[in-house]
Order: C-alpha cells, then structure tokens, then sequence
C-alpha cells in the first residue's frame, strides 16, 4: 500500500534544473495512479523507489498540503513539465558542446514515433532521436524485454523516455533498471507521447493553470474517463481519509 507520508516528492518544476546528472529514473503520480497502487504492490514499490517523484496532478498537492506529510510540494509538476525542461537541457548542452545527444522514446506505436521524430527534429534539432516501439500487449516474453534492454543500451542515449501508460511504464523501468546499462535521465512520461506527436490533444492552458485539465478530459472523453475521474476522485478521497485517520 502506497503512503503520500513515506513519499519524497520534487517540491516545484524549479527543482527540476537541481537534478543530479548521471542514471536517474523519474516518475510522476497522480490520484489515478495513487489509486492503483493501493491495490498493486509492484507499482507502489516502483513509485517508492524511484530516484525522482513528481506530483502530476494538483488533487495530490492538495492532498500532501492537507495531510501535511513531510513531502510538501508546492505546485503540479506533469510529466510534460519534466519532458520539456528535460528535452530543452538538453538541446541547450548540444549547442554549447556541438553534440548532437541521443534521446530514445521507447513504448507507443510507429505512427506515433514518427510523428515524435519530426516534430522534434524541429524543435530540438541537435538532438538525434531514436524510437522503440515494443509489442502492444499487457506483458512481454523475457526475449521481448531482452530486445528492449539491447536496443536502449546500444543506443546508448543521453536521455531515455518511457511511453507505454501507468503502472507499466514505471513497472518495467523498476524491474530492468538494473539491466539498463546507461548513465542518463529516464523518465516514464505515458501520455506525454500523445500530446506531442499530436494524437492527443492536451487541455488548453487556462484548464490547466486552473487544475481542471481532468475535467476537460472528462468533458472531451466521457465514455473512456468517467469511470477514471469519477469514481476515481471519490476512491482516491475515501484513501486520503484512511491516511489521515491512520496519522493521528
């Protein structure tokens, strides 16, 4: 059972820029993702375990406020906040050093790593991008995780993005993270592929600066999130209580 208590989550999008360089795996966590791992020891040991958390969602903010847990961050920090800063550093080190880095986006599906390659050809040209799109279902056979280890590391990338949606994402990063023979930042960024290739349309900005992007998500997709933000919203309340009545 995951606890918000035990959790050291990153406080702001600032502290993104006081990462340490080197082999690090980042994750973010939401009310959804909270929820699930209530029920699903693997992931909340993943989320746990990380190197770096980051509240992807203001209802967990609120909630580390309320509780006032020993991890207060003070803003949402989403998995589109690490991806740009992260893909900008970079960038940024490439024009300074004349570099062209390796960013890998492994996970999703051809359309949608094509899609990513060209549109950060445009927007990051230093970098050389590299895709793995892995077999679309639930688990992998120990050749398919092989495969995936072997490409990431004779890629060798200074940056390693992981989109195959939550808990696998972080799930399969926590469990090969010691196969993954790299030195660089790894974030699991799930729909952050979407968003950027342009399949998925993010909430405009004033939902967002509002902590309504759920609910434009909602609105836009009823039939696929009611189920997520609904009764979700009132399982992830009814834990809260549960941590809140458990810290007396």
């Amino acid at each position: 059972m995951l606890s918000l208590y035990t959790l050291n989550i990153l406080p702001s999008k600032q502290a993104l820029s006081n990462l340490p360089k080197g082999k690090l795996l980042i994750n973010t966590i939401n009310a959804h993702s909270y929820n699930v791992a209530q029920q699903d020891a693997s992931f909340a040991e993943a989320l746990a375990n990380g190197d770096v958390l980051t509240a992807d969602g203001a209802s967990i903010v609120h909630a580390c406020r309320w509780l006032r847990t020993p991890s207060q961050p003070k803003e949402r920090v989403a998995g589109w906040d690490v991806f740009i800063h992260e893909m900008t550093a970079l960038e940024q080190h490439a024009e300074t050093t004349h570099t062209h880095p390796v960013a890998f986006f492994m996970g999703s599906s051809h359309e949608v790593l094509q899609r990513i390659t060209e549109r950060a050809a445009l927007d990051f040209p230093s970098l050389q991008i590299v895709t793995y799109s892995p077999p679309y279902k639930p688990e992998f056979s120990p050749e398919e995780d092989f495969a995936i280890v072997r490409a990431i590391n004779t890629a060798n990338p200074d940056l390693l993005w992981i989109g195959m949606t939550a808990p696998k994402q972080e799930k399969w990063a926590y469990t090969h993270w010691q196969e993954l023979n790299i030195h660089c930042h790894v974030g699991t960024i799930g729909a952050v592929f979407d968003f950027y290739a342009g399949t998925a349309k993010r909430a405009p900005l004033w939902w967002q600066q509002h902590s309504l992007e759920w609910l434009y998500r909602l609105l836009t997709e009823p039939r696929r999130m009611w189920r997520r933000y609904i009764i979700g919203n009132i399982v992830f309340i009814y834990h809260i209580l549960k941590e809140k009545h458990a810290h007396r």
